[in-house]
């Protein structure tokens, strides 16, 4: 495993889950880890692009589903199912479905998991996320401090130090880390 290769997370959630979708990717950022992040994002206008590739390899694949299904998330689901990637489905409690929304979570089958807000699904994707880690630590080359911190996120119901509070996480972005972002070119600027 390349320490360097970065861990890719697949968003399948359309623009009404703007909220969800930022709460994910500040979530992943705060995780105790230094590992490099590439977290991928539904396209939200028509200027930004499927990322294929990106989906059909990603390590995990989180499924979110509000009100409505707009293209391209269904289009995603069958990609990663295609590609036998890791899919897991959370599904907003509480708010009306529309006709097609409907069809959609049926065809998807009894696989989804309940979520109240952007809090309880950072909180839940957080646990799956720390389990994933956990489970292959030795290919994201994990060090014996990152491991234990970790385990205690496992067992605590508390979200990770948010990273970030702003605004514009809701896209895809590629997150670097310090201690194992190296590059092949250049120099390292170091702000402090």
């Amino acid at each position: 495993m390349d320490a360097n290769r970065p861990a890719t997370i697949y968003i399948s959630a359309a623009s009404d889950l703007m909220s969800e979708r930022e709460a994910l990717a500040r979530m992943i950022a705060a995780l105790p880890v230094t590992l490099a992040w590439h977290i991928l994002q539904t396209p939200v206008t028509g200027t930004d692009s499927l990322d294929v590739q990106g989906l059909q390899s990603a390590d995990l694949h989180l499924l979110i589903m509000g009100c409505d299904i707009r293209a391209p998330v269904g289009l995603e689901w069958l990609m990663a199912r295609r590609a036998h990637r890791p899919v897991v489905a959370y599904l907003k409690a509480g708010v009306p479905r529309t006709p097609a929304g409907q069809v959609f979570i049926n065809d998807v089958g009894d696989v989804w998991q309940p979520f109240a807000d952007a809090h309880d699904l950072s909180l839940q994707a957080q646990s799956l996320l720390t389990r994933h880690l956990l489970r292959h630590a030795t290919r994201y080359a994990l060090r014996p401090d990152e491991l234990a911190k970790l385990k205690a996120l496992s067992t605590s119901d508390t979200p990770a130090e948010q990273a970030s509070h702003g605004q514009e996480t809701g896209h895809s972005a590629v997150l670097l880390s310090r201690e194992r972002f190296q590059p092949s070119q250049g120099i390292v600027v170091d702000e402090s």
